[in-house]
């Protein structure tokens, strides 16, 4: 009996060499699309490799001639519409517990005046 173990593999999503050999099929590279979409930096595109950028997927999945959704299926829902949250990231409720943070441990100031290194207790 064979499983398939690995998470990326069950997902569904295209890996990202397969999307860019189909790309080079087509006859197009991610800097292409991205100068003829608008794009001054080339490495604009390739965000969509990393994280969910509906924009991107769009204008690569349109190069290819398919459905963003063919390409990245859990990124959007079944009417093909993304399946993230917009706007801001939700805010901690007034009043919840704030633990000390790295950023606390970092200004934590010793004698030498070097914020790197913590005062000995």
């Amino acid at each position: 009996m064979t499983t398939n173990a690995d998470p990326k593999k069950a997902s569904g999503n295209w890996h990202w060499a397969d999307v860019l050999a189909a790309l080079r099929k087509a006859d197009w590279s991610l800097r292409q699309l991205g100068i003829k979409n608008g794009y001054p930096d080339g490495n604009a595109l390739g965000e969509a490799a990393r994280r969910p950028f509906p924009k991107a997927e769009k204008i690569i999945a349109d190069a290819l001639g398919l459905a963003p959704k063919a390409i990245w299926p859990t990124r959007y829902d079944d009417n093909g519409i993304p399946n993230r949250r917009r706007g801001p990231a939700p805010r901690r409720p007034s009043g919840a517990a704030v633990s000390e943070t790295a950023t606390d441990k970092a200004t934590t100031v010793n004698n030498d005046g070097n914020p790197q290194k913590r005062r000995a207790a």
